[in-house]
């Protein structure tokens, strides 16, 4: 891992972050739509996409969100949840005490620096934490496979595929 990793803070989010994470957001959306990735997330800035800006309300609120911080700025966002999210119902609950990641983040121009690797390593210690011995997560399945071999790079491992209409997605888990 890059040494500035050590520079990283990872601090508890809150509703004066959604701000930052939105424009993290749509940052990513145009990333992904200049490398011809427009099936991930659409093509529309996620701020502007119906719903967008109170889901991100609600993580600050409802879940466990998690900003990591260079030098005092975001740089990436992480939440936590008990289970996947109730309009995924596709994902089939864990059968056991889980946490899972709702979303993972990283300011683009940062990319390399093992922003989200650090988020990762704070959600398992956040499991840990909690008495609980699993954490998932789900992703987009489609293009090269590279955002699942990211997670799988991160101590997951695939479990079940999902479509969710014409979106192929994966779920991952990690033992803690």
């Amino acid at each position: 891992m890059n040494d500035i990793a050590h520079d990283i803070r990872i601090r508890p989010g809150g509703p004066a972050d959604v701000p930052a994470v939105l424009d993290m957001l749509d940052a990513a959306v145009a990333w992904m739509n200049a490398r011809g990735n427009t099936e991930q997330w659409g093509t529309i800035p996620y701020s502007q996409i119906p719903g967008g800006v109170e889901r991100v309300q609600g993580y600050a609120t409802e879940n466990s969100p998690y900003v990591a911080e260079l030098g005092g700025v975001p740089v990436g966002a992480l939440v936590l949840d008990s289970g996947p999210s109730p309009k995924m119902p596709m994902i089939a609950p864990a059968g056991e005490p889980e946490r899972y990641v709702r979303l993972l983040v990283s300011d683009r121009r940062y990319a390399g620096l093992g922003i989200g690797a650090a988020l990762l390593a704070r959600a398992v210690e956040e499991t840990r934490r909690a008495g609980v011995e699993l954490l998932r997560v789900d992703c987009w399945a489609g293009g090269t496979g590279e955002l699942v071999a990211y997670y799988e790079r991160n101590g997951f491992t695939r479990t079940d595929p999902f479509l969710s209409g014409t979106w192929p997605g994966q779920v991952l888990a990690q033992r803690v």
